[in-house]
Parts: structure tokens; sequence; C-alpha cells
């Protein structure tokens, strides 16, 4: 039953996302030709007006295929007859609705549970904050490069150090300064710089819908500092990474835990699909945009030729991503 509501979360996601390509397609009078959720062979299917939707076995994607999406076709109603900015604005749909899904979660989740001031309420006398010169009240800014949307920020920044120094920015009275806190472990082993954080108790729609932005912001950071570990080899890649199988199993253990927790782990992934798509790769949402912002800037269209074998490439190295991270999964699963 939990793996079941694992992929039933995962599966929102798909559909959220492809909703947001959908939905932008028909506005732009693109005629779109297949709304499938999965990959792989079809289980079910519905012919619409002029749209099948199909479900199809794999639960690791989704695609919405649109009427001359893949080369030229000469037709008012086509992909490629509309304008660059048009195109555009259908592709970047689906990562919006990844982060709007996430902004609604993460709402109701902060209106019912609440949520941690970033800005300190105390300083522990001779911590290593204390001893950086750091006074309640003041703002923190940046913890070792990585701009602080939310606690969770402050949090994430001082874990990752693993006991190295850490460079926090601070605003105090508007002047910046930046100090330099190392971290240390208490008799949990958590690694702590001595920072008292209040923790907002049932925070009204309005409060919670303005962290809510905070929170999604926070996440695309946390993000984008992964991917930056991943390529620099500062992240192992045996207990850091993980593929779908993780996903899945994470996905199960939250949902044991309860309705709350599954919703911010769908929260989470939102986040991390969005940012992932928006990455200016061939085959993702990003490359698309690139290409497109090539047309916009030059007035001339890509040759289809180019496109089709960028994407053909783009789409067998992500399959091959796939695997590589599956058969990780097996071989060296994340712990959790």
């Amino acid at each position: 039953m939990y793996i079941i509501l694992a992929i039933l979360a995962f599966g929102v996601l798909i559909i959220v996302h492809e909703l947001g390509h959908f939905t932008l397609a028909k506005l732009n009078g693109v005629r779109v030709e297949e709304f499938s959720i999965g990959m792989g062979p079809k289980i079910f299917s519905n012919q619409g007006k002029e749209t099948q939707y199909s479900l199809r076995l794999f639960p690791i994607g989704g695609y919405v295929k649109m009427m001359g999406e893949e080369e030229s076709v000469e037709d008012e109603r086509s992909f490629s007859a509309k304008s660059p900015l048009r195109r555009i604005s259908i592709i970047i749909a689906g990562v919006f609705m990844n982060y709007v899904l996430a902004i609604v979660i993460f709402t109701f989740f902060i209106h019912a549970f609440g949520y941690t001031n970033k800005i300190p309420t105390g300083v522990t006398p001779d911590s290593p904050a204390s001893e950086a010169g750091i006074l309640p009240g003041d703002k923190i800014v940046k913890v070792n490069g990585m701009r602080a949307f939310s606690y969770d920020n402050i949090s994430a920044g001082i874990v990752l150090s693993n006991g190295n120094p850490v460079d926090i920015s601070i605003e105090r009275n508007g002047e910046k300064k930046d100090v330099v806190v190392t971290p240390k472990k208490n008799e949990q082993g958590q690694l702590l710089i001595g920072l008292n954080f209040e923790r907002v108790q049932n925070p009204g729609y309005a409060e919670s819908f303005k962290q809510s932005f905070n929170q999604t912001a926070s996440l695309v950071s946390q993000t984008f500092k992964g991917l930056e570990m991943i390529f620099t080899g500062k992240a192992n890649l045996k207990t850091d990474v993980g593929g779908p199988l993780t996903i899945v199993k994470m996905s199960a253990e939250t949902a044991k835990a309860g309705i709350w927790p599954l919703l911010y782990f769908t929260a989470f992934l939102s986040v991390n699909l969005a940012v992932f798509n928006l990455l200016p790769f061939p085959a993702l949402d990003g490359g698309w945009c690139v290409i497109l912002l090539i047309e916009l800037i030059t007035r001339r269209k890509v040759p289809d030729k180019i496109v089709g074998v960028l994407n053909y490439i783009g789409f067998a190295a992500l399959i091959g991503l796939m695997i590589l991270v599956t058969i990780k999964d097996i071989l060296f699963p994340v712990k959790f």
C-alpha cells in the first residue's frame, strides 16, 4: 500500500507537469495529438475529439505529443508554426506547474505545522557563533555561498560543511558583514554553531503563502548546491545519489509516517523535477528553451535535423543515465 501511495504521489507530479504543457498548447492553438501518463507499452487509451489520452506501463514520466513538434508542419495549428515566444511558453509551462504544486502544498503544510524563522533569537555563550561575533537579530544572508531563503538553507549549509569552517554573510542594521564559523559536534553528533531560532506556530494563510515561496526558493538553491557537489566530485555517488528505486523507497517510507510527510516529500520532488527539467540539456525543457531562444535572437529557425539529432542524443543519454542510477540503486542502495 505504501509503495502504491508512493507511485501515486509521483504520478501526481507527472500529471501536473504534463498538464501545464497541455494547457498552454491548447491556449496557444496547438493541436495535441496525445497526452500520455507513463512511458512504454500502452495500458489504456481513450480517443478524444482530437487528442488521444493514454496510460502507459512504466510510471517514470509522461509526454504531450504536439503536431509539428518533431518536424516542421505547414499548418497554423502546428507547434512549429508558432512564434518562439509562444513555443517557449508551452515548454516552460510544465516546470511552472511543478513550482505551483510545491507552493500550494507548502502553504497548507506551513499553516498546519508552522515554520522556523531564519533570524536567530539567541546565541549560546562561548559557541562558534558567539566567538564569530554573530548577535541575536542578525539576518543571515548566505551560508557558504548559498543564499539563505529559509532556516533550511542555514541548517543545510552547516550540515554540508562536515565540520569545516563555514563562511556566513550577515546583515546588521543595513550593513553586511562576512564571518567564518567552525561548527562543533554535540553529544548526539550533530554539527551546531550555537544559534537559536524561533519556531512560528499557527501562521495565517497569508503568512503561510508568503513562507511557501521562501521554502520553494530554499529547495531550488539546495538542489543546485547538490548538483554542484555531484559535478565537482564533492558528493559520494554511492551514498548521496539515488535514482527511481530510491525515490520510490523514500516515498514509501514517508508514506508510513503519514499523509503530511508524503505531501511534503511530493513538494520536494516537484521542485527537484522542475530544476532538473530546466537544465540546458537536449531532450529536457531547458534544452528546448535554449534552441528557441537562439531562434528568437537570430530570427532564424534551427534546422529540424539538428534539433532531431540533439534531442535523440539527449534522450539516449538520459535513458542511459537512468539505467546506470537504477543499477547503482540495486548494488549500492541509499540508506535513510
